[in-house]
């Protein structure tokens, strides 16, 4: 029997069509606002709960052991991906934003009763980090199925702009409405956007799934389609160098900018959780002028050049900014980090897609989330390291360690990155 035919936002669109704006396609027009909202409570979900950790405990091992719960999940992030490759990414991604909804309704509750407690907060998170890591690599596994392949890069740098946008709206109204109406309240919100983002996904129309996808599933299967994605990636350098990259900046960037920065803003800024947020506002500032760039001008004929280029100056600006003492120095300098992670990570995911066969796009999304098992790794080892020999140290010992191992990365892997052919 004949497949039916696809969504008329599917790739298999008439060239002309191929040239309008990615909103010319109905899915990404449900899709975008639902990832816009779920960012956006993602990140004043973590502002509110790492300063809150912070608060009570006073210590940066614990903060840094929160931060790393969020991404216990990265360990199952290849099922996600096996799991959207045979149900569909829509059918996954909505029941992960569900799991957000309960969550936060959790958390909303226990705090409004005043019963909210580190404990209680770390055995949410254990549970929210087997599912959110996942939720930015089935995403974007649902726009290369739904999007015309010409129009991928743009389609990318706008989700980019729009999850760095809520990420600075987030920041900044997570502080303000939790000084304001106390962490209840803010938690009400936070379940509102939730449930928004899963409401949304229901207009989401992927193309539908092969016979073969939807066979029935047994462990045999599952281990079998897993392995076959992980020798896929194996036997592309392209992709091994993409994701060697992806573990990289997030053991060794990330934490010094995302987990780390409520011990910055407190113990080497002294500045409150208002200037938290704005320090998370900065980096995230930046990235999205790093993320409207690409999605205005695209990542170019050749992404890995922009991507390893990008990754090395922003190792080296890191280098810098651990040694800064000064908040207003070190805003501008979260700025142009977030700046150019933005160009490293946007053309990194453009270059996934565009080069992963549509039948294992899942599961090699799931190993591109599966790196960012390095974030809780880096974030325990930092907090370690800080708590012993000091920020600055720390700081300049894994940034620098990000630089030296981003020029290997691009020496070995020279001939699939730096020589590939345009396309």
């Amino acid at each position: 029997m004949n497949a039916p035919a696809p969504e008329p936002d599917s790739a298999a669109l008439r060239p002309s069509d191929a040239r309008t704006s990615p909103f010319s396609q109905r899915s990404f027009r449900f899709q975008w606002p639902s990832d816009l909202t779920v960012s956006w409570a993602f990140e004043m979900e973590t502002l509110l709960l790492a300063w809150f950790v912070l608060v009570e405990t006073g210590s940066v091992i614990w903060l840094t052991a929160f931060g790393a719960l969020q991404f216990v999940g990265t360990l199952i992030s290849p099922l996600y991906g096996v799991a959207g490759d045979r149900l569909g990414q829509r059918r996954v991604l909505s029941a992960m934003r569900a799991a957000y909804v309960v969550q936060a309704c959790c958390i909303a509750a226990l705090a409004l009763s005043g019963q909210l407690s580190v404990v209680a907060v770390f055995t949410i998170a254990f549970f929210m980090g087997l599912v959110r890591p996942s939720d930015i690599g089935v995403r974007n596994a649902l726009i290369a199925a739904t999007m015309p392949a010409p129009l991928l890069a743009k389609a990318i740098g706008i989700e980019r702009v729009s999850m760095d946008a809520a990420r600075v709206v987030g920041a900044l109204t997570g502080a303000g409405i939790v000084a304001v109406l106390g962490m209840g309240q803010a938690y009400v919100v936070v379940a509102l956007l939730y449930l928004v983002s899963f409401a949304l996904t229901f207009g989401i129309r992927e193309p539908p799934r092969d016979a073969g996808a939807r066979t029935p599933a047994s462990i045999i299967s599952i281990r079998q389609e897993l392995g076959a994605g992980i020798a896929y990636a194996r036997r592309t350098p392209a992709l091994m160098a993409a994701l060697f990259l992806a573990c990289l900046a997030n053991f060794a960037a990330y934490p010094l900018t995302g987990g780390l920065l409520p011990h910055v803003a407190r113990e080497v800024y002294q500045i409150d959780q208002t200037g938290l947020g704005t320090l998370f506002a900065c980096f995230s500032g930046g990235a999205v002028l790093g993320s409207l760039l690409v999605s205005l001008r695209g990542v170019g004929p050749q992404p890995a050049r922009v991507m390893i280029v990008s990754a090395a100056l922003w190792f080296a600006l890191l280098i810098v900014f651990a040694q800064v003492e000064s908040v207003w120095i070190g805003m501008a300098l979260l700025m142009i980090t977030g700046f150019l992670q933005s160009l490293c990570m946007v053309p990194m995911s453009v270059l996934i897609l565009r080069i992963t066969a549509a039948a294992f796009r899942g599961r090699v999304m799931g190993l591109r989330m599966l790196a960012i098992y390095g974030l809780p790794v880096g974030l325990l080892l930092t907090g370690l390291g800080i708590a012993n020999i000091g920020f600055t140290a720390t700081a300049t010992f894994f940034a620098g360690f990000g630089l030296l191992a981003t020029l290997a990365i691009a020496w070995h892997w020279r001939a699939a990155l730096w020589r590939m052919p345009a396309g």
